[in-house]
């Protein structure tokens, strides 16, 4: 996926957001932000919480269900 990775502090929780270039995005992914398609080839982030739901944590690590892919702009609105 690569890209750079930050922590950010919202209303409702710590998120670990990860940038995905264009060349690194293959896949279509729904943006839960506006419901739209990120289409292959798109710049995007990826989001997931900080602290793992129990049920990770029970599986030993992040589950890939908490992972979102999202438009760059709609996640920067949801701040």
């Amino acid at each position: 996926m690569g890209g750079h990775q930050l922590r950010e502090s919202h209303a409702d929780g710590d998120w670990i957001v990860r940038q995905v270039s264009g060349s690194a995005s293959t896949k279509a992914y729904r943006c839960p932000g506006c419901d739209q398609q990120i289409l292959p080839a798109t710049p995007h982030v990826v989001v997931w919480p900080e602290n793992p739901s129990l049920l990770a944590a029970i599986g030993g690590g992040q589950s890939l269900d908490e992972r979102r892919h999202w438009h760059t702009a709609c996640w920067q609105r949801r701040r």
